[in-house]
């Protein structure tokens, strides 16, 4: 595999279900993506599942599959993964949760309300860190730690926590719309966290930052809500797996996270924000920059159409998709031809299906596209439909071996 380079790009969340704005086409069909559909045309066309079954279908588990680590093995949670991106050191004892900035819906008592806004509407980090602070500073102890993160992502640990399998947490953006009655927190230790989160919606309203955004007709971060619970987590290393060095470009803790524990680079693009305001090139040049200057792997993670499927925006989606395909596939397959030799994968960890808002456990479409395969299907498309005529990987994790394998 010597002065072979190898390169992903994830987006996250990309594939769907038929919509009827869309004449029963799935966003991912629709959407114009000239650079993924020739790589589909030329190279290995197929389906993964990432998510093994009775697991969460979250971007923790598929992103750990992606990287070639088996869920079942590795998966202690999402939140303690963050907490590795934002530098908060954790004890073996330790819990750490993901404390969203949320907006709730409704007066009366807090088990009434309802989930208008799992992300505050998409609250600015600078503003999100205010609010973070009123929240230690009213809720933390020795005991209860509160840490800003990007947006509406923030993080709590819980030194010398319990068990988090005795918690029963729901990830906010699974209930968007919902009252949230049924999904408050359960288990024995859970009325903790529950008082936590009631007693941010009394001071929380009355923020500057809030009154500020609600004069300007904007959601309000009136409570903060507890899910991702885990302690912390260990991976064996990547490089030491496969011999290669290499890097991590995204946006969202959850996957410098992943890179961290990995012993990959945790790359940084200033203009990255998890959302469809991303600096989509600006991910797409610093991939290249690092295959420059000697790094054998990178891999390119793209959160905006997950983000525009949990916001039920159709039209986001699309977008998201076609920037994908035009920014970051189409500026990487240019630049990548410099190199002597490599390999490329395109694909998405799960489905985050407009109609539900939330993800789901499908197989995904995946790519993988060697230097100068040619042209062997002219009707082929990156797309559902079109993948689920080809090669299908059960075991996520085994996707990685088969990527590097290719190159042998």
């Amino acid at each position: 595999m010597e002065n072979i380079k190898y390169l992903i790009i994830l987006g996250d969340g990309m594939p769907d279900y038929p919509v009827d704005e869309l004449g029963g086409q799935t966003p991912l069909a629709y959407a114009r993506t000239p650079c993924m559909d020739r790589l589909a045309q030329c190279g290995e066309l197929g389906r993964v599942g990432n998510v093994p079954a009775g697991m969460p279908p979250g971007s923790d588990v598929a992103n750990l599959s992606v990287l070639g680590y088996d869920p079942e093995k590795y998966y202690t949670g999402r939140s303690p993964i963050e907490a590795v991106a934002m530098g908060v050191e954790l004890a073996e004892d330790d819990v750490a949760f993901r404390c969203n900035l949320v907006t709730l819906s409704g007066a009366g008592p807090y088990r009434l309300r309802n989930m208008q806004d799992y992300s505050a509407g998409e609250i600015s980090t600078a503003e999100a860190r205010e609010i973070i602070k009123e929240v230690a500073g009213r809720l933390g102890n020795d005991i209860f730690n509160f840490y800003p993160g990007v947006s509406y992502r923030h993080l709590m640990t819980w030194q010398g926590g319990p068990d988090p399998a005795a918690f029963n947490l729901t990830p906010p953006h699974d209930i968007t719309g919902k009252d949230i009655t049924a999904y408050l927190p359960q288990g024995e230790n859970a009325p903790v966290l529950l008082d936590f989160m009631e007693k941010s919606s009394v001071f929380l309203p009355n923020h500057p930052v809030n009154k500020k955004r609600a004069a300007g007709g904007l959601n309000m971060a009136n409570s903060i809500w507890l899910w991702g619970q885990g302690r912390k987590p260990r991976l064996d290393s990547f490089p030491g797996k496969y011999g290669l060095t290499g890097a991590v470009i995204s946006a969202v803790d959850l996957i410098k996270g992943l890179g961290i524990l990995a012993g990959l680079e945790a790359a940084v693009v200033p203009g990255a924000t998890g959302n469809i305001d991303t600096d989509f090139s600006g991910k797409a040049q610093k991939a290249i920059q690092l295959l420059q200057e000697g790094v054998d792997f990178v891999f390119v993670h793209v959160e905006a159409p997950d983000e525009a499927g949990h916001q039920g925006d159709l039209q986001a989606k699309i977008e998201a998709i076609e920037k994908i395909d035009e920014q970051v596939v189409g500026e990487v397959m240019h630049s990548l031809e410099e190199f002597p030799d490599y390999r490329l994968l395109v694909l998405s960890d799960h489905p985050t299906p407009l109609s539900l808002r939330t993800h789901t456990a499908d197989p995904v479409p995946y790519c993988i596209y060697r230097k100068g395969d040619a042209l062997k299907n002219p009707q082929g498309a990156f797309s559902e439909n079109f993948a689920a005529q080809g090669k299908y990987i059960a075991k996520g994790y085994t996707l990685m071996d088969h990527f590097l394998a290719i190159a042998k």
